[in-house]
């Protein structure tokens, strides 16, 4: 059970997941340290941010479903809410077969909505009904100040402009457009348990068919060079769709992890 445990850790950032869900505790696909600067990259005017921000949609759900090198794995479902300049995600992935012994994982994030994105104030990240696997984290933005809770005890980190969480994440591509991920794209996120930066560079524009819908897409692949050509996380953002993943591809130790939307409703 303990190698199960580790595959669906790695959902995580299939959410998405979105991207991300993990937990089933925190997956070593999360392990890269953050370094003392990382900013998110955006290159908005002031102007196409606030009109970024009217464009926004007030509502999206969608689902995806896991596949392990083919076969069936999990089952993932987000909502993401806006109420006037707040935003709320919530992520509950359930394993499939033999996997849903690990029980539900479950994500949210709650926060603010300004110009610059999503800008969270609170992280937790639940598996099954093991209090002991609960990561939060708390944003303490005006003291740029970090503080993430790993089995109860507090943990302090340094805030940089940008950071998201792993529920909040996959949203934060609606504010940028084409041209603003030039060749790469880098964000600092926090798991609950360390902040990381991701990087990613666009491959290009591609078009998919997913049961028979084409989604026009740009394609990010992650840039780690500590990682081997065996090993890559890949994202295809669904360009006319405010950017929400309709595709993650992650293979590492043999194994690849797919997810793919199954249904995506916008308001």
């Amino acid at each position: 059970m303990s190698r199960y445990l580790k595959l669906f850790q790695a959902i995580t950032f299939l959410v998405f997941t979105s991207i991300t869900p993990m937990g089933w505790a925190e997956s070593e696909l999360f392990e890269k340290t953050l370094p003392d600067s990382a900013p998110l990259e955006t290159s908005l005017a002031p102007s196409e941010k606030a009109s970024a921000i009217k464009s926004l949609p007030k509502s999206v759900i969608v689902q995806y479903d896991v596949t392990k090198n083919g076969q069936p794995f999990a089952r993932v479902k987000e909502q993401f809410k806006v109420t006037s300049n707040q935003y709320q995600v919530n992520s509950v992935t359930k394993g499939l077969g033999v996997y849903a012994l690990l029980g539900e994982r479950k994500l949210s994030s709650t926060g603010e909505l300004n110009a610059e994105g999503l800008k969270p104030a609170h992280f937790e990240l639940h598996q099954g009904d093991n209090a002991k696997k609960s990561l939060l984290a708390d944003f303490d933005w005006p003291k740029k100040s970090l503080q993430m809770t790993v089995k109860g005890q507090p943990k302090m980190a340094a805030l940089t402009a940008g950071t998201q969480d792993l529920a909040s994440f996959p949203y934060q591509f609606m504010f940028l457009k084409t041209a603003d991920f030039k060749k790469s794209i880098t964000m600092p996120v926090t798991t609950g348990k360390k902040l990381n930066q991701y990087q990613y560079k666009v491959e290009g524009e591609e078009l998919l068919e997913i049961d028979g819908k084409p989604y026009k897409t740009l394609h990010l692949v992650e840039t780690d060079p500590e990682k081997t050509a065996a090993e890559s996380k890949q994202f295809w953002l669904a360009t006319e769709h405010h950017y929400v993943p309709v595709r993650i591809m992650m293979t590492e130790d043999g194994a690849t992890l797919e997810q793919i939307i199954t249904e995506l409703q916008i308001e």
